[in-house]
């Protein structure tokens, strides 16, 4: 892009051998974005926003912490009461990483709806994935710091997993604590790579924005644009709609921050790490609930690990997996049905990691996970094969002056 668009001063200077300043114009202000998005398309926005809030607060939270079993707990208490605003930043940045995780979720979520893992945006869905991998990987060792009851013994359960890996595992779970128990050198290397790991999440945005920019957004018409009638600048159309999602957001996640912090952790949490006392009922984070279902409803051990990492592998292949040539699930009725009974699975799952694995919950938590895997495996392969979708509109201009006159009405 010419640096005309920018400007024949110090800016245009600078853009003219490091043309970052008409980089930026092209992505956020001149890029070509389909006319019909809705609110479900805001979320993406959002999980970046909340990137930038997790990374900010982790930075200042990193400069009172005291990765150490002997500091570790007490240093947080010294955040919460001694450093100034530390108790707002502690909470910004623990409440930050449910609501991360939940927009990342209805981003997903949506992406299932509209078919935006099918060609040609398939890698586009793969960087989506190995974000949302990274993701759990640095919210696992950010939970670990507080080095409270629950980071100790959630530690200790999540990493003897990989001791059910025939012949190295017991080796394996040695290496990752640096030693025969969770202890100081786990603590370090946790913190060590909770302070890098956002930092490659970034890394993995940028690719995530160039992949979308390759060949464009998806739409809820899951139909390609036929021509410039099709598409908007996202400045100032989307950057408004936007700002009026994130201010919306910000506000529930405001009234959680100040009004109820603690309303999606553990209070176990809040009691000193004590290797000898082990918590009447050991869970995880909430975001992690539906997988650690799915561990907990295998009988055996390397069994329900192999179950557990299946459940985000399985999102690799969905794009072969779904045989249905059209993306929307707004012309296909019986997935669209069956989209929805998914979601009910995984609130049901979620439901289920945070319930004692004993009586009822233990059968109710198969079923969940058999439904889970037959959901990819066999009912989205069925019904695109079988499904009679309804007919597509010819473009997206057409759909939205047929809604235009429609409402005008």
């Amino acid at each position: 892009m010419s640096n005309k668009n920018i400007g024949s001063g110090v800016i245009g200077w600078i853009d003219y051998r490091l043309p970052i300043f008409s980089t930026l114009k092209h992505t956020l202000v001149d890029y070509p974005t389909p006319k019909n998005l809705n609110y479900w398309w805001n979320f993406g926005s959002l999980a970046g926003i909340f990137l930038l809030i997790q990374i900010i607060t982790g930075i200042v939270l990193a400069m009172h912490y005291t990765p150490t079993v002997e500091g570790a707990f007490a240093s947080i208490e010294h955040i919460m009461r001694d450093v100034n605003y530390g108790w707002l930043i502690r909470y910004i940045h623990m409440n930050g990483a449910s609501f991360f995780f939940i927009v990342v979720y209805i981003h997903i979520f949506r992406g299932l709806y509209y078919g935006s893992y099918k060609s040609p945006r398939e890698v586009l869905w793969w960087l989506g994935l190995v974000i949302l991998l990274l993701m759990m990987a640095t919210a696992f060792m950010g939970y670990v710091l507080p080095w409270g009851q629950m980071s100790f013994w959630g530690a200790t359960v999540i990493t003897n997993l990989f001791s059910a890996v025939p012949v190295v595992g017991t080796a394996v779970v040695e290496w990752l604590w640096g030693g025969f128990a969770v202890d100081n050198a786990l603590l370090n290397r946790f913190f060590a790579l909770h302070y890098l790991f956002p930092f490659l999440i970034v890394g993995v945005v940028v690719l995530h924005i160039i992949a979308l920019h390759t060949h464009g957004s998806n739409n809820p018409l899951g139909i390609d644009k036929k021509g410039p009638q099709d598409s908007i600048p996202f400045h100032p159309y989307y950057t408004i709609k936007d700002l009026f999602g994130l201010s919306f957001v910000l506000t529930i996640f405001a009234f959680v921050v100040f009004f109820a912090p603690d309303y999606l952790g553990h209070p176990d949490n809040y009691i000193p790490a004590d290797p000898l006392k082990t918590p009447a009922h050991i869970v995880p984070e909430w975001y992690f609930l539906p997988f650690y279902a799915i561990l907990r409803a295998v009988p055996d051990k390397l069994g329900g690990v192999i179950a557990m990492i299946s459940a985000i592998l399985i999102l690799f292949v969905l794009p072969w997996l779904d045989t249905s040539k059209v993306r929307s699930a707004t012309f296909r009725p019986i997935y669209q049905k069956l989209f929805w009974l998914f979601v009910v699975d995984v609130i049901v799952l979620t439901w289920i990691g945070g319930s004692p694995a004993e009586g009822k919950f233990i059968l109710i938590g198969r079923i969940a996970t058999i439904y889970y895997f037959a959901h990819f495996l066999i009912l989205m392969p069925l019904v695109g094969v079988i499904e009679t979708t309804k007919p597509l509109p010819n473009s997206i201009s057409e759909s939205v002056l047929k809604k235009s006159i429609k409402g005008g009405k």
